[in-house]
Parts: C-alpha cells; sequence; structure tokens
C-alpha cells in the first residue's frame, strides 16, 4: 500500500513555475496471524487494560492496524500532475520517499478553491511497475468544492505573501492528554480525536482571511490517515502534514512518543526558509516544548514571527508552575508577541497579520 501526505509548493520568485513536494510511505500490511503482530496487540491491551469489547472495537482495530505493516524500501515511486508522469524517487530504508519538481502555472490550473482557502492540486500516483505496481490510498478527504476524492495525493499551492498557520495538533486542536501517559494511549488508541472545544471556529476564521495551514506536530506518521479524517470531521482547515517518524520497535514500550525539540524546530524553519516573505502566526500548548522552540524562532525570525499562540493545558507541573514559566518567556520577546489562553473564546477576535 502507498499513502501519499498532504504537501504544498510554493510559487518561485519572478518565475511562472511552482516548486512541488510530494511525500508519502510505502508499506505492506502484517500478517494476520504474524508473531509480531500478536506480541504488539497484547502489549496495548495490557498498557491500556482493555477488555475484550475495547480491544474489538473499529476504532482501536483501525488504529492499532495503523502500527502493523513492513516498511518496503527501495521502491519507485510515481505520480500523475494532469497529463504529466513524475518520478518521485525511491523509498528509503523506513518506507518514506519525498521529492520535489516544478509545475508551470498550466499544471496547476485545475486546482480549486473555496471561499477564501487555498487552491489544492490533485494527482494520482503508484509505486512499481507493471504487474507489481502498488495501489494508492488517497489520505486527505474530500475538501470543500472539491467533490469526490481522488485517489492519490494533494498539495496546498501557497503564494510568496500573505499569513501561514503553524499548528501543534495534540492538547492545541485535538484532545490527547500528552502529560498522562494512560489517557495518552486511549485517546491515540481506543477513542474517537475530539476537538479542542472553540478552537475550529478560531482556526476557521483565520482560513476565510485567507490564512494558510501547516500543521507540525509529534504525532507518528502512522496516524496521518486518522489525522486527516479528523481535521476534515472537526471542520478544521486542510493543511499540510508534518509528522514524527516513529517505529514500534523505538517505543519503551509504546512510550509518550516524545517529540524531539530540534526536530520540530528544524520542521518549522525550512517551511519558514520555503516563504522568505510570508508571515508565520506559531500555535501550540504548553505541555510540551512549544513555548520555548516558538520563542526561539522568534528571537531568530522577528520579522517573519507574526505572533506565538499557546494553549495552556492542565497536569503536571501545577497551573501556577507553568504561566511562570510562560511569563518568563514572554518578557524576552516583545510586548503582545507571546499570547496565552485556556478557553478559545480568549482569543476573542485575534487577528494575526
Amino acid at each position: 500500500m502507498i499513502v501519499f501526505f498532504p504537501t504544498y509548493a510554493r510559487r518561485l520568485p519572478a518565475e511562472r513555475r511552482w516548486r512541488a513536494t510530494v511525500a508519502g510511505m510505502v508499506t505492506r500490511p502484517l500478517p494476520p496471524k504474524s508473531r509480531r503482530r500478536a506480541m504488539a496487540v497484547a502489549v496495548l491491551k495490557r498498557l491500556l487494560d482493555l477488555d475484550e469489547a475495547q480491544s474489538g472495537s473499529v476504532v482501536f482495530q483501525r488504529r492499532a492496524d495503523a502500527f502493523f505493516f513492513q516498511r518496503v524500501a527501495g521502491q519507485a515511486v510515481r505520480i500523475a500532475v494532469g497529463d504529466r508522469l513524475v518520478d518521485a524517487g525511491q523509498t528509503d530504508r523506513s518506507g518514506h520517499f519525498e521529492a520535489s519538481f516544478d509545475l508551470d502555472e498550466a499544471d496547476v490550473a485545475p486546482a480549486s478553491a473555496a471561499g477564501g482557502e487555498p487552491r489544492w492540486l490533485c494527482y494520482t500516483g503508484m509505486a512499481g511497475e507493471g504487474d507489481e505496481a502498488v495501489a494508492v490510498e488517497s489520505l486527505a478527504p474530500a475538501l470543500p468544492g472539491f467533490g469526490d476524492p481522488i485517489g492519490g495525493g494533494r498539495i496546498q499551492l501557497i503564494d510568496e505573501t500573505g499569513l501561514s498557520v503553524i499548528s501543534d495538533i495534540d492538547d492545541t486542536v485535538k484532545v490527547t492528554n500528552v502529560a498522562n501517559r494512560r489517557e495518552l494511549l486511549a485517546n491515540t488508541f481506543v477513542r474517537e480525536f475530539r476537538a479542542v472545544p472553540g478552537v475550529v471556529e478560531v482556526y476557521r476564521r483565520w482560513q476565510d482571511t485567507g490564512s494558510a495551514f501547516h500543521y507540525v506536530s509529534a504525532s507518528p506518521w502512522q496516524l496521518a490517515d486518522s489525522l486527516c479524517g479528523f481535521l476534515a470531521e472537526a471542520g478544521l482547515p486542510a493543511g499540510s502534514m508534518h509528522l514524527k517518524l516513529f517505529r514500534l520497535k523505538d517505543s519503551t514500550p509504546l512510550g509518550r512518543l516524545p517529540s524531539r525539540k530540534r526536530s520540530k524546530r528544524r520542521t518549522i524553519e525550512k517551511i519558514m526558509d520555503e516563504f522568505p516573505a510570508r508571515r508565520f502566526l506559531l500555535v501550540g500548548d504548553s505541555g510540551e516544548r512549544d513555548p520555548e522552540v516558538y520563542a526561539a524562532i522568534a528571537k531568530r525570525r522577528p520579522q517573519q514571527v507574526a505572533g506565538i499562540v499557546i494553549r495552556q493545558v492542565d497536569g503536571k507541573p501545577p497551573r501556577e508552575k507553568v504561566r511562570s514559566r510562560l511569563d518568563r518567556l514572554a518578557r524576552r520577546l516583545p510586548a503582545g508577541m507571546l499570547r496565552v489562553f485556556t478557553e478559545a473564546e480568549e482569543l476573542g477576535e485575534l487577528e494575526p497579520r
């Protein structure tokens, strides 16, 4: 199976061309009765203390299955954009691939948008050749104005100037409770995803003003399909997806799936490097290191950062210590740069520019 992740394309300055990126992974499902699969299911059931009804639920089966596969390395991937066939290279040892290529204005002409939303370009693809070609599975659900989804992937077309929102996912737009390991696992594998109250309305308001979105998160790539579905069902804006490479054997066992501060910062700065004339609103939560990462970026790139918005979440340490930590960071930044909220309604009519 091959899955494509939502990505973006940028207009090249002074040229009538776009530079697009495609990314995804090629996998092979584990046999239903394999020893590795049985052991992984047993670990999850023990960690979550699941009964038979819970372990047999549709949600658990779907989420757990996303982690039970073999990665296919060295697999050639091709995509079709309009009348063009593009070589996307080969998968690496982790089964992932990423490639960039240029598109003319004529190539992106079919891209659609609804209201003030950015345009999206659809493509199809395959891995392998001839009788060994692997079927394509679309990650992103149908977007407003697109009609039925096309097997393959989507590329968001983002202009040189404007505002982009770089958003975390867990405990920023989705209730996860990362600070509580048991709750984290339950919210990841057992429960339907839930949006943080009030955030959908805030994000939709920003989208209506023409903002583009990038989701940069420590969530593993295995959940990309579920997360894309969650964004669409909740009414959150679609955007490019930048998640974490995670393998079951890297966990001890299936721990907190922690993010690496340096990796997240590199991903964000790469996006900002590719859009030097755009402004960026950085949105995250206080549960991990988002405030410190965002503050470091704002210090280095004050002309690009329109603001930092942090959702204060409950947990350890106590709320008073968290607020003190955020206040210290705020004092090191320009006045009003960092804004903290507990309830989304506190953001009022915040209109970043």
